[in-house]
């Protein structure tokens, strides 16, 4: 019991349990009370010296304890998340052969072509519900990491625990290694996946074939959460399977909602309604068509025909401003390709479009530059600019150029956190537009309904959702989402609301229950250790 994490209690092991267990002689003589441990842990993980040294930390103590880890976990989530999950995360996964300890999760790779089966069988738990895979190729706006990308898939699961209680033991993370195209990761003596170059083309779609059909084999009521795929196989995934299992791309739907979510709470700041707005999106992947769908079949829902919604949407990829003259667009581009005449920057689009707000999905830090930003000052009373590129490193431009270019007239959000900034005398916070908000909601809903499918529409209500649990509080110190500290009664919103759709669209295989309140509130994990004596 000691070595298996999710059994083990430590020092919180009773003297009885100690007695019965055998474990006498084997820990310390003193017996520690959950809370006595937590304040032995805690000083450990802020002595470390850098973020990555705390995320190994954590990783060891998950290691050790998992019961422990994810109460530290919820009880200084604010804390803990930058930590886990973006930006650290990023750096995580480009170390990942250097600080690797002991596998979590599942790779599945090129060579299991043919036994995938066998390979899903070796895992011990039978009732999982939530997975989250990739295959390395886009990591955050990191590139092609390869098998190093585990990270994400390992940190996205810790998250639906810490924010929404989905069980620990529902939660599996997998890899798919095909190879990476990253040379020079390939050739580090720390790498640990396959050293071949990415497998591409008819090879790479039956090997994900035969693991998405595999899966529903073997858990047969798991949701199966895609993440950070490389573009075209993103978009070809999900229109793929997304009408035949339960499944979706957070980076696609879970983006999308969480960017509505904001532009509904800064529509109330502005004074421009939602319906009216005119979006400028710097990159045209995943993410930013993601969000324009999104967008589009909200304004659609608030009655703006269809054809005028996506005349609202503009993109500026990394060829300029996505038009219909292009020849060069590929086809998720194309319902967003506007007669206008061609433009090559940024710049140019603002001051031609004169946006409300701009978007930035691109991955490349500075884009949004300090005339950019004055341009979008000089258009708008309050401009809303949404930096959302993780990690950090990447973002389209930080909390603090985005006042001082606007003279503290932006309302800003960015995908990775910043610090509150004052700007003549006056301190403004900057919202975290985090898909963190969204898809552990999603998956709980999911759960709980034992849904056959995920929708859009469960994106949308969980967008509105949120937004709705935005406060005038939030709102006066330049915020457009909730404090992360409310994020579980955020979730539990949006699982409700997510239960709801699916049983109205008869999507739901779980018995309706009588309190789809209490149901959610009940399926959510707490940390607290069992006893093992009754």
């Amino acid at each position: 019991m000691l070595n298996d994490p999710e059994l083990n209690k430590g020092t919180a092991f009773t003297e009885a349990e100690r007695t019965a267990l055998g474990l006498r002689g084997l820990l310390p003589p003193r017996v520690m009370t959950q809370d006595e441990q937590l304040e032995r842990i805690l000083p450990g993980v802020r002595s470390r010296p850098t973020p990555l040294d705390q995320y190994s930390y954590l990783v060891g103590l998950h290691d050790r304890n998992v019961t422990l880890f994810y109460r530290l976990v919820m009880d200084h989530l604010e804390e803990m998340m930058p930590i886990l999950y973006t930006p650290t995360v990023g750096q995580a996964c480009q170390e990942f052969g250097r600080i690797f300890r002991r596998s979590r999760g599942l790779f599945v790779t090129a060579d299991d072509a043919g036994r995938v089966r066998d390979v899903l069988a070796n895992w011990p738990h039978n009732d999982v519900r939530m997975i989250v895979v990739t295959d390395g190729e886009r990591i955050l706006g990191l590139g092609d990491l390869g098998a190093n990308g585990m990270g994400i898939p390992i940190g996205k699961l810790t998250l639906y625990t810490a924010c929404a209680g989905v069980d620990p033991r529902q939660c599996l993370p997998i890899t798919i290694d095909v190879g990476t195209d990253n040379t020079q990761l390939r050739e580090s003596s720390s790498y640990m996946g396959l050293r071949q170059p990415r497998l591409r083309g008819p090879a790479y779609d039956a090997l994900l074939d035969e693991f998405v059909e595999a899966l529903q084999e073997r858990f047969p009521q798991v949701c199966l959460q895609f993440e950070d795929f490389g573009n075209h196989n993103a978009f070809t995934l999900l229109e793929k399977w997304r009408d035949r299992i339960c499944t979706f791309n957070d980076d696609i739907q879970g983006t999308a909602s969480v960017t509505l979510a904001g532009l509904y709470s800064a529509a109330r700041i502005s004074g421009t309604a939602f319906k009216d707005m005119r979006l400028l999106f710097l990159g045209a992947g995943e993410a930013g068509i993601g969000i324009g769908d999104l967008v589009v079949s909200a304004m659609v829902e608030e009655g703006v025909p269809l054809e005028e919604a996506r005349a609202r949407c503009w993109f500026v990829d990394s060829k300029g401003l996505v038009v219909k003259s292009r020849t060069d667009l590929a086809s998720h581009k194309q319902p967003y390709a506007h007669d206008h005449p061609p433009m090559a920057t940024l710049l140019e689009a603002v001051e031609s479009l004169k946006p409300h707000a701009i978007i930035g999905v691109s991955g490349t830090p500075g884009t949004f530059t300090a005339p950019v930003l004055a341009a979008m000052a000089r258009h708008n009373a309050r401009p809303i600019v949404m930096a959302l590129s993780n990690p950090t490193s990447k973002a389209e431009c930080t909390a603090r150029e985005a006042y001082a270019s606007t003279d503290g007239r932006a309302i800003f959000a960015s995908g990775s956190p910043f610090a509150p900034v004052t700007h003549k005398g006056r301190t403004h916070v900057p919202g975290q537009g985090n898909n963190a908000y969204i898809f552990p909601g999603v998956g709980l809903g999911v759960i709980v309904a034992d849904a056959s499918r995920v929708t859009d529409e469960m994106f949308a209500a969980a967008a509105r959702t949120l937004a709705n649990m935005v406060t005038e509080d939030d709102l006066a110190m330049g915020r457009i989402f909730p404090s992360l500290s409310r994020i579980r009664d955020v979730s539990r919103a949006i699982a409700t609301e997510v239960a709801w759709i699916a049983y109205n669209r008869g999507l739901a295989r779980a018995p309706k229950p009588e309190s789809m309140d209490d149901a959610v509130a009940a399926a959510m994990y707490e940390p607290v250790y069992p006893s093992f004596l009754n």
